[in-house]
C-alpha cells in the first residue's frame, strides 16, 4: 500500500523559489508563474507509479523526482492551474487516496535570529550556495518540517508576503529546512506567513 506523506499544490510560484528549484531540477525547470504540485509517498520506489500516472493524465512537465530509501518526491509543473490540479486529482483517485489522509506537516522547529553577525552569515553563505547571500546585520528565520516537502509551501508563501531573501529550500529527506534573510519587519512578516502555511497547506 502507497502511503501518501506530502500533498502541496502551489497556485504560482515566486521567482526566488521558481529559480531555486531550478537550479536543483533533474528534468525541465520550472518559471516563475508555473503551478506546481509536490507528492512525496512511501514507500520510494512508489513514486515511480505517481510519476507515470501524473505525466500521462495531461501535459504536465517532471520537475524532479527523488527516490530515497523511505520516500519518494516528486515535483510537476505547467503554466496551467488546471492541468496540475487534473493531474494531481487523477493521481489521487489512482492511490485510493483523500487528501485529508496525507501526513499531517509537523513543525520541528522555527525562529528569528536578530541582527546576525558576519561570522555567522559567512558560514551560512558558504554552506548555503543555491539561494540567495546572507547580509550580516540582517535577520534570519529558519524552519524545519516533517515531512520534508511542506516546507515548499511554505517558502513560496513567505515569498509571496515579503520582500526577503531566499537562502536555502531543502524539500527532500526527512526533513524539510527553510532558511530566509532581510530586514527585520520583512523577516516578521514573512515568518508569520510561512507558519500559516505549514497549518494549513493547500491542497487544491
Amino acid at each position: 500500500m502507497v502511503e501518501l506523506r506530502t500533498y502541496v499544490f502551489i497556485d504560482s510560484l515566486q521567482p526566488q523559489l521558481a529559480e531555486l528549484m531550478a537550479s536543483v531540477s533533474q528534468g525541465f525547470p520550472p518559471v516563475p508563474g508555473d503551478s506546481c504540485l509536490w507528492v512525496e509517498v512511501a514507500p520510494g520506489m512508489a513514486v515511480h507509479r505517481v510519476t507515470d500516472i501524473a505525466l500521462k493524465a495531461t501535459q504536465v512537465k517532471l520537475t524532479q523526482q527523488v527516490v530515497e530509501r523511505a520516500f519518494g518526491s516528486m515535483v510537476i509543473h505547467s503554466r496551467s492551474q488546471a492541468d496540475v490540479r487534473q493531474a494531481g486529482q487523477i493521481l489521487l483517485s489512482s492511490m485510493n487516496s483523500e487528501l485529508d489522509e496525507r501526513d499531517r506537516c509537523e513543525v520541528e522547529w522555527h525562529e528569528i535570529i536578530r541582527g546576525m553577525t558576519s561570522d555567522h552569515t559567512v558560514l551560512i553563505n558558504r554552506q548555503h550556495r543555491g539561494g540567495s547571500m546572507m547580509i550580516p546585520g540582517e535577520s534570519m528565520f529558519i524552519l524545519e518540517t516533517q515531512p520534508a516537502g511542506y516546507i515548499v509551501y511554505a517558502a513560496n508563501q513567505a515569498e509571496k508576503a515579503a520582500s526577503v531573501r531566499l537562502v536555502d529550500c531543502r524539500a527532500v529527506g526527512a526533513y524539510g529546512r527553510l532558511t530566509l534573510s532581510g530586514k527585520e519587519a520583512d523577516i516578521e512578516e514573512a515568518a508569520a506567513a510561512a507558519m500559516a502555511a505549514v497549518q494549513n497547506p493547500a491542497g487544491t
